[in-house]
């Protein structure tokens, strides 16, 4: 009996053992599958990581990656094409794009294949895997895997002017007029301000205290309003901001009784780090922001677009009397001041407008012949548009954060200057209304008197008119490296045309004709005589007239054809797998 059952199991080994055999091929050829798949998955992990670490070489990135992993026949599968994977022969594709990480978004819709500005690569990998065992018994299978890569470089950087040179006096007047309080800083005061540095997320963490605001994120904060007194209390309130920094801030929070209140993210953009909760800090790199640039642009934007007037009486040397109508318009496309942005982020300066009337001092001058100059005036109009800063490129050659480059394509704003009557002149509506150009004609320059004989004509005009228009507005490349950000370094953009004096241009180009005002009498001849007197007159005034000018556009933050980037901070970011 013993005997039959040995008969049956032998008979039944030799049965099941081809079954037994093919299954254990099966289950060594899946699993070395199931191996492969899996490797395959950590190699296109790493790749992609790689590709996006190299935005702008990711082919090479991903093949030498494979390919130092022993990945083996790797070919790149271009847009368009459908090639076969074999054994040996490995498929990928590479695809640049854009990932958002919105939560309401699908996961299959965070990755958009082609669009700029590039942050994100997409890798697929194909391939056929070895088999030992079951080729004949299974299919050809072919391992498929898919990652996706983002890194997310950013730079902090702001476009303005800075002041060349400090007038305590017409800072006084202009933020006075502004804030609409009586501002009486020194020019220590004011170079405290210039020479001091805000920590952002310090001052929006103090400025959320200020407005009561708890439980929320910086962006939040950025999408309320505020007051300039409570963003100057904010900013007196950072450490370390310096002792006479802080006096100034106590003293302009104290005094502006200027109530609007301004939209804060019209001021400043934190981009991705406004997702941080107030009290957070940043990773990567420092924040910080000039305190004066902030609070001159806060003002600006708290006037919005009414005139400001300013009678500067006999203060200008070389002036007998001044007044100054200024007007500010929006950024473009309602761009903050400051940004921290990735590639292709933008920030802007303010449309400005500036009529200037001078009368100049010396006037009643003899010429010889009976001719004297009773008056001489200057009557400046100065548009200057919006300069542009954009973030073009953010890499770090050697990986090491000490390689750092920033790229900013800066472009100073288009500038018109005239020296004439404006059909806006009366109408402080229309000089602010920045949608209608001003027109320009000849204005009094200059009133002369004449005697004959025993007859003294006092009514005899000079007019004129001249233009300047600053029309160069190709980009400046600017590139800073981690020490230009160390140091604070700021740098200019300006346009090639730009002359040293626009003013001295305006009045070497004038136009004059003179007439006997209501007489009918023909008094050209007198032009030879009067002309290059009133020349002289307002070529002796240029300079302070310069001066004047750009101590107005530096205190808004704008210049005539020239434009200063500062990057403030920046970091290359590192490559993480999101999908």
């Amino acid at each position: 009996m013993l005997g039959d059952l040995t008969a049956n199991f032998a008979v039944m080994t030799a049965l099941c053992a081809p079954f037994a055999l093919a299954l254990a091929a099966f289950a060594i050829d899946e699993g070395s599958i199931y191996v492969e798949r899996r490797e395959a998955q950590s190699l296109v992990d790493l790749a992609a990581i790689t590709a996006a670490s190299n935005i702008n070489n990711i082919e090479a990135a991903v093949v030498t990656t494979l390919g130092d992993n022993g990945m083996p026949g790797i070919v790149i599968q271009k847009a368009g094409q459908t090639i076969t994977p074999a054994l040996g022969k490995t498929v990928v594709s590479v695809t640049r794009g854009r990932y958002s990480a919105e939560s309401s978004l699908g996961v299959d819709k965070r990755f958009e294949g082609g669009k700029t500005p590039y942050n994100a690569v997409h890798v697929t990998l194909k391939k056929v895997p070895a088999r030992y065992f079951a080729s004949s018994l299974i299919p050809t299978p072919v391992i498929g895997t898919q990652a996706v890569a983002s890194i997310a470089p950013q730079a902090m950087f702001s476009v303005g002017s800075r002041l060349l040179s400090v007038n305590g006096g017409i800072l006084n007047a202009l933020l006075s007029k502004f804030l609409g309080g009586n501002i009486a800083l020194s020019v220590m005061d004011y170079n405290a301000l210039i020479a001091a540095d805000v920590n952002l997320l310090s001052f929006i963490d103090a400025l959320a205290v200020e407005m009561q605001l708890t439980g929320v994120s910086y962006s939040e904060v950025l999408a309320s309003k505020a007051t300039v007194g409570e963003i100057a209390t904010a900013m007196a309130n950072v450490s370390p901001v310096g002792s006479t920094s802080k006096l100034a801030l106590q003293t302009i929070a104290s005094r502006t009784t200027n109530t609007v209140k301004i939209p804060l993210n019209h001021l400043v953009d934190l981009g991705s780090m406004g997702q941080l909760g107030l009290g957070q800090k940043s990773p990567g790199f420092s924040v910080d922001a000039s305190a004066m640039g902030m609070l001159t642009t806060a003002a600006a934007l708290a006037n919005g677009s009414k005139q400001v007037e300013l009678n500067l009486g006999a203060a200008i040397p070389g002036l007998a009397s001044t007044t100054l109508a200024i007007a500010i318009g929006e950024p473009a496309q309602f761009s903050p001041w400051l940004t921290i942005g990735e590639k292709g982020a933008v920030v802007r300066t303010a449309q400005t407008r500036i009529k200037l009337v001078a009368s100049v001092g010396g006037s009643n001058a003899t010429l010889g012949g009976g001719i004297s100059l009773l008056a001489v005036k200057l009557p400046l109009h100065v548009e200057v548009a919006s300069a542009e800063a954009k973030l073009t490129d953010i890499s770090c050659p050697t990986g090491h954060p000490d390689s750092l480059k920033v790229t900013i394509a800066a472009r100073p704003g288009l500038a018109s200057l005239h020296l004439g009557a404006s059909d806006a002149d009366n109408s402080p509506s229309a000089f602010a209304d920045f949608s209608n150009p001003q027109s320009f004609q000849n204005a009094e320059i200059a009133q002369v008197s004449v005697k004959l004989l025993f007859l003294t004509l006092n009514l005899i005009g000079v007019n004129g008119s001249a233009a300047v228009e600053i029309a160069n507005n190709d980009p400046t490349i600017l590139t800073f490296n981690s020490t230009d950000i160390a140091s604070k370094t700021i740098k200019n953009a300006s346009t090639k045309n730009l002359t040293q004096s626009l003013t001295t241009s305006l009045v070497n180009n004038l136009s004059l004709s003179v007439s006997a005002l209501g007489l009918g009498l023909d008094v050209t001849a007198l032009l030879g005589t009067v002309k290059p007197a009133v020349v002289a007159l307002l070529n002796g005034v240029t300079a302070p007239v310069d001066e004047l000018v750009h101590n107005v556009l530096g205190a808004l933050g704008v210049r005539v054809g020239e434009a200063d980037v500062r990057v403030m901070g920046a970091t290359c970011g590192r490559s993480v797998l999101v999908q």
